[in-house]
């Protein structure tokens, strides 16, 4: 049997009295402004020169030749179109898929303008956007396990530092990359079963224990490099690098082939990951009673649902798949640790949980976008960008900012969320 599964918010909205100036007629409005803005700024100051979107591998394969004039200005008008429509009261279940329309539009205009006379490959943009969001869809969907059983993970940070610690730590002990991602998923593990037994046990505040979590990794991981790792580098902290593997036949499949299909094993991981849990949560009785927990604990107990016991249990897998994320900086980044490398990504993960309404598919799509806003500056980097460095190194914050405040309007969390809860 099918199951459906509406938020309050949609019946809220459903049943509130109807006001022009909503959400949506908001949206549109921003999207017309920084549509016009983006034809008249970026079109008239782009080159009239050809802008060449590769579909291969390093500027290989078929291009797509954009004038990067008439492109910036095209794609600005298509900006403004969708924000004239989302103004205009469209049907509903149009109004996201022009939000999204809208927002690519508008990168594709600056886009034109910046690639005028040069190549950009859309698969290497496409690949890097992956692997740089790779840790954050692998914390994003632990805070999902946590937040839709009620149990608020701020401490997705200090995660990720445990698991990067570990996996250099014993990859490099054990000349092993898999002993390493096994590690890094006991370290996740270590730190929320802390979060759980103090959160869950012992009623403390969740976002605070998440805090000090954080701190805790971050001081025993800084303790331990400088201890431990700084001075004998060879000996614990020169991992191997996770393998790149190629899926014969699959990797040919123009744009996604040489994506997903020549790629490592915690891309697939990850990509596999968040199926299961979407599976998970809207098809099965685990995910119908992990709703419940947090929805209505008091409820969920009065039928038996084991509300203490279901969170743990939440909780600590979400662990292991935070840990896995943290693998990503020591296995595939960096290739080494150093003290605080995970630069607040547990915290853009933490947004991504709520731009993706703790969803595990809107998580996935929220991870990739910020990876996008990530990558861009790197990629930027080489066409000789008048936009300055400074300001594309702020993208990734500017983008986390824009998205919850903006994007993502009036969310609302699992009920229970946050909320400890004492059997009477």
């Amino acid at each position: 049997m099918k199951t459906t599964e509406a938020t309050a918010e949609d019946l809220a909205e459903a049943t509130a009295p109807t006001r022009f100036w909503n959400r949506h007629r908001r949206l549109g409005v921003a999207l017309v402004a920084i549509g016009v803005l983006a034809a008249v700024v970026f079109g008239s100051v782009a080159r009239s020169a050809t802008a060449r979107f590769t579909l291969g591998v390093q500027n290989t394969g078929l291009a797509l030749p954009i004038d990067g004039k008439v492109g910036a200005i095209v794609f600005g008008l298509i900006t403004a179109l969708c924000g004239g429509a989302l103004l205009a009261g469209v049907a509903r279940r149009w109004q996201g898929t022009l939000l999204g329309v809208g927002i690519v539009a508008f990168v594709l205009s600056f886009l034109c303008w910046q690639v005028a006379g040069q190549y950009m490959s859309l698969v290497d943009i496409a690949n890097n956007t992956l692997v740089i969001a790779l840790p954050l869809i692998l914390g994003a969907l632990a805070g999902v396990l946590g937040e839709r059983s009620g149990v608020v993970n701020v401490a997705i940070e200090g995660q990720f530092l445990m698991g990067a610690f570990a996996a250099a730590l014993v990859g490099t002990m054990a000349s092993s990359v898999w002993a390493g991602l096994v590690s890094a998923a006991l370290g996740g593990l270590l730190i929320a079963a802390l979060l759980a037994v103090l959160a869950i046990r012992f009623l403390v505040d969740q976002v605070v224990v998440g805090i000090v979590l954080n701190l805790l990794a971050l001081g025993i991981t800084g303790f331990l490099y400088e201890r431990l790792m700084q001075p004998d580098a060879a000996s614990y902290n020169e991992p191997p690098r996770m393998p790149t593997w190629q899926v014969p036949g699959l990797s040919d499949i123009p744009v996604i082939g040489p994506v997903l299909f020549n790629s490592n094993f915690l891309v697939w991981l990850a990509l596999i990951l968040v199926v299961v849990v979407h599976f998970g949560l809207t098809r099965t009785r685990w995910g119908l009673r992990t709703r419940a927990v947090g929805e209505h604990p008091t409820a969920a107990d009065t039928v038996g649902i084991r509300v203490r016991g279901l969170r743990y249990a939440n909780v600590l897998v979400g662990g292991l798949i935070a840990g896995f994320g943290g693998a990503y900086f020591t296995l595939i980044g960096a290739g080494s640790f150093t003290k605080n490398m995970t630069s607040g990504a547990g915290f853009i993960a933490l947004a991504a949980l709520i731009f993706g309404r703790w969803t595990p598919l809107g998580a996935l799509g929220a991870a990739l976008f910020f990876g996008f806003a990530q990558n861009l500056p790197y990629a930027l980097s080489t066409y000789n960008s008048s936009v300055p460095s400074q300001f594309l190194n702020m993208l990734p914050y500017v983008a986390t900012i824009i998205a919850v405040a903006g994007l993502v309007g009036r969310v609302r969390a699992p009920a229970a969320d946050g909320q400890p809860y004492a059997k009477s």
